[in-house]
């Protein structure tokens, strides 16, 4: 007790009634400082950090790289699905703080009140708060070699900081792919026609190492050629979504994928590639059943025409190429939708379109069960679906802030793009597997 305390009882003198009152009133109030001071310092302080998703985020794509390191460190983050523009909580630590700090990510502190009234937002309108479980382990599937053209899934990562890893053609034929909870194809020519480029481009340096390299690989392999090679690539990528895997894919990867499965049995490839001409009739004999996207496709076998089939709406390197337009995200239902909501994720909803080899794809091309996220007029530009499993996400274009992106660009500086809601969809899918599993309707 304080001196002045005893001052106190000093000067109340021998009223022991008093005195004794005066004592059960000190005693209660230290109890409650010792409470507020101590033990209870939670509630004088926020309790956790709501890192903003909306325009207030001054770097949307570095809060994915935050939420990702906190889910690192084993801590507890939460998805606020269609809340301030998909936003993320996390615990209210020193560590934390500085992350954000360091990484330039906007956060606000929230007290128990101010949770509870979040939550309370968000159980009573088209929200869910989604617990996000651990980290997942990324790998990207890109060739050993820089090539002259960027890739904006491996530049994002880059830029917010998420650790990834490479694979290629001897990884999936050798390796486990299911130590990887996401994949990310590069923007390959699974069809093995090294995208068409080899009229074109045939003299290039970095096509002659291209075709050396997938060549050297084929031969080690024990495949008669690279489109026999890149077919079986095809399936073993097929098989991990097939186990469980999620996969995402952009540009040309989406629709070879889809061709090299449905053509497994059939020769859709130009003489260059594999020494013997396509099937005339390859298109009659795919087979759709082995797809997981598409269906009903016409091939273009031709090989001056840089084309792969009529799955891409926009074809670009053709004389009948489409213009670019606006597509918008669709708004699904955070509660009984989660997953569609999960990775449309974003501050706007209305966005501009880029190219790509495969920049959107035909509605009358796509199965039943694939799901549109997003659209530019009559054709679908983002789409998702189940197989098996797992899940996949096709993305059309190559790069979401470079709409006419060329062979020999310099790579688009992210740091003058941290809030662009094109790149910010790449990364709804890289948190989407760490999402706690749930009974979802999809």
């Amino acid at each position: 007790m304080s001196g002045e305390y005893i001052t106190a009882f000093r000067e109340i003198g021998c009223d022991r009634s008093a005195r004794s009152m005066l004592i059960h009133s000190f005693s209660k109030l230290l109890l409650i400082m010792i409470l507020l001071g101590g033990l209870g310092m939670g509630y004088l302080q926020a309790q956790s950090l709501l890192v903003p998703m909306d325009r207030q985020q001054q770097n949307h794509l570095r809060a994915y790289g935050l939420a990702y390191w906190t889910l690192e460190q084993e801590e507890k983050a939460e998805w606020l699905l269609n809340y301030r523009g998909g936003s993320f909580l996390l615990p209210d630590l020193p560590s934390v703080r500085r992350e954000a700090a360091y990484r330039g990510v906007s956060i606000t502190g929230v007290d128990a009140p101010a949770e509870a009234r979040i939550r309370a937002t968000i159980e009573g309108t088209n929200m869910e708060a989604v617990p996000l479980e651990q980290a997942p382990k990324v790998a990207i599937y890109t060739p050993p070699n820089s090539t002259p053209w960027d890739d904006a899934v491996t530049m994002v990562l880059e830029y917010a900081g998420i650790p990834y890893e490479t694979i290629w053609d001897y990884e999936v034929l050798e390796g486990d792919l299911s130590e990887y909870e996401w994949i990310h194809l590069h923007h390959e020519d699974f069809t093995g026609q090294y995208s068409k480029f080899y009229l074109t481009y045939a003299g290039a340096p970095w096509l002659q190492e291209e075709v050396a390299r997938n060549q050297e690989v084929a031969r080690a392999g024990d495949f008669a050629d690279v489109p026999e090679l890149k077919k079986h690539i095809a399936l073993k990528i097929r098989t991990y979504v097939e186990n469980g895997g999620f996969l995402f894919a952009m540009c040309s990867a989406t629709e070879t994928l889809e061709l090299a499965l449905a053509a497994f049995s059939v020769d859709i490839a130009a003489a260059y590639s594999d020494g013997t001409p396509p099937d005339a009739n390859a298109t009659s004999k795919l087979d759709w059943v082995a797809s997981m996207a598409f269906e009903n496709a016409d091939v273009q076998i031709a090989p001056s025409i840089n084309a792969f089939s009529d799955i891409d709406a926009h074809q670009v390197n053709t004389p009948w190429r489409k213009e670019l337009g606006v597509y918008t995200l669709f708004d699904f239902s955070a509660k009984f939708d989660p997953v569609p909501a999960m990775l449309t994720q974003n501050h706007e909803s209305v966005l501009p379109d880029f190219y790509g080899l495969t920049t959107s794809f035909r509605e009358d091309r796509l199965k039943s069960s694939t799901i549109v996220l997003g659209q530019e007029g009559v054709w679908a530009k983002y789409l998702h679906g189940n197989f098996g499993e797992g899940t996949w996400t096709y993305f059309g274009g190559h790069d979401p802030e470079d709409p006419e992106h060329q062979i020999g660009d310099p790579q688009t500086d992210l740091a003058l793009y941290p809030n662009s809601p094109g790149y910010r969809l790449i990364l709804n899918n890289v948190l989407f597997p760490a999402a706690k599993k749930k009974k979802l309707k999809t």
